[in-house]
């Protein structure tokens, strides 16, 4: 069953990525941030390990579905970090 929320966790993108201390930070394509605790989501320890010029060196896949780290072989779906840190979800550019 398609919901609109389903729908527009689809059609969202990231646009913009950078991190406040250990909080990885995304700015969105419909005017949202998403903020995350990296050190507090398990299937995030890979990018809390990382260093913070490795955590810099990220892209975007097309349409902004993704956030990739080629130097950590590594990368995370905008739809999983809005279906799974829904509680977390904030204005970043406080912190910017």
């Amino acid at each position: 069953m398609v919901t609109l929320a389903n729908r527009v966790i689809e059609e969202v993108g990231a646009i913009d990525v950078y991190f406040v201390g250990n909080t990885l930070c995304v700015s969105l394509s419909d005017g949202r941030a998403i903020s995350v605790a990296i050190d507090q989501f398990k299937w995030l320890d890979w990018l809390a390990k990382a260093t913070p010029k490795q955590r810099t060196k990220w892209s975007l896949e097309p349409g902004g579905f993704a956030i990739y780290w080629k130097e950590l072989d590594d990368g995370i779906e905008v739809c999983h970090l809005l279906s799974n840190a829904t509680n977390n979800l904030t204005n970043c550019y406080s912190g910017r």
